[in-house]
């Protein structure tokens, strides 16, 4: 293993694969809270809530989020809720006094505990639909048509640079494949590929051409990092791999994987009918500046590393491998149980 990049990525293995959330294997992806004014101030209210999955529907882990409304707008007509593959869909109407939507206090009971975001999309009687991120700092808005513009299709952006951050699997992933390369022309084939990739199937996914089950993806790309585990470990001199020789390859391969796990995020909130492609683009142009985040701060610990006069013990490189092949063995099982009804 090249000490170059390897000894930056030791540090970051450790810190991302050892901290709690990691541990929790799932990905935590935004809700979607939806507001539809209708004639006679009432407001249909669509929420849907991501599902930590299990083998068992009934056993899935919701989210302690519950949105709560101003006084003045009481709940009505609770459809049942529905429970999909990776989310708890719940329906209902309020009557809402004195002005429908306007002016009424939105707030996300439970948000700031939590890592997630929550995209609240508001359609007023007149047509306009304006988009606002509730998060975990600010998770309450007032809606007024006066304000009509919201955050937007940027909120895409966000969301985008937010997920790949958040995203633990995928930054192990972008850290494992930056231990092959030994030259920076290799590192930018590698991520040029890598990205390249995850654009083609985020689009395919995102638009309905070409779409995935969640559960077998989640469980297959962290296969993929424990593959990139296994293959760190074996020594680069005498067994030399594909994945050694040709990293750029392997990555576009896997990448056109982990485009599906993004589409995942993207499928929990949906696009906006009036900017589907802007949102599109946007959002994939946040999990890039998310992914250069990462690889930028790699590149910035390495540089310390090669100025300090301390030698770096072989044991802080391969340490870090381990954890990751640990960790991602660890997501494997998990999500394939997740995936094997209870019982079975």
């Amino acid at each position: 293993v090249t000490h170059r990049y390897a000894s930056l990525g030791a540090i970051l293995v450790c810190l991302v694969a050892l901290s709690p959330p990691v541990l929790l294997a799932h990905e935590v992806r935004p809700a979607y809270l939806e507001l539809s004014e209708v004639p006679s101030g009432r407001v249909e209210v669509r929420w849907k809530q991501p599902l930590l999955p299990s083998g068992d529907p009934e056993l899935a882990m919701r989210l302690p989020l519950t949105p709560k409304f101003s006084n003045r707008c009481t709940p009505t007509d609770r459809a049942v809720p529905e429970v999909t593959e990776t989310a708890l869909l719940e329906r209902w109407v309020m009557t809402c006094t004195d002005g429908g939507m306007q002016g009424i206090t939105v707030e996300i009971e439970g948000l700031p505990r939590t890592l997630t975001d929550v995209l609240l999309r508001v359609r007023w009687q007149d047509g306009t639909a304006v988009d606002h991120l509730l998060r975990p700092d600010a998770p309450r808005v007032r809606l007024s048509e006066e304000t009509a513009g919201g955050l937007g299709v940027p909120t895409y952006l966000r969301l985008g640079v937010e997920h790949l951050l958040f995203g633990f699997d995928h930054i192990l992933f972008v850290v494992g494949l930056t231990f092959f390369v030994r030259k920076p022309r290799q590192l930018v084939q590698v991520v040029t590929a890598f990205t390249v990739a995850h654009s083609i199937t985020l689009a395919l996914s995102t638009l309905g051409v070409l779409t995935l089950s969640q559960r077998p993806v989640e469980a297959v790309i962290a296969l993929s990092i424990l593959f990139l585990a296994v293959e760190l470990i074996q020594d680069a001199e005498t067994e030399p791999s594909l994945m050694r020789r040709w990293p750029w390859a392997i990555a576009f391969g896997f990448g056109l994987l982990h485009g599906f796990g993004f589409a995942g995020a993207l499928s929990e909130i949906g696009l906006p009918e009036e900017a589907r492609a802007m949102a599109l683009f946007l959002f994939n142009a946040g999990v890039e500046i998310g992914q250069l985040l990462v690889v930028g701060v790699l590149l910035a610990i390495v540089r310390l590393f090669r100025v300090s006069p301390l030698p770096l013990p072989a044991a802080a490189v391969q340490l870090p491998i381990y954890v990751m092949g640990v960790v991602s063995a660890y997501w494997f099982i998990d999500r394939v149980v997740s995936i094997v009804p209870t019982g079975w």
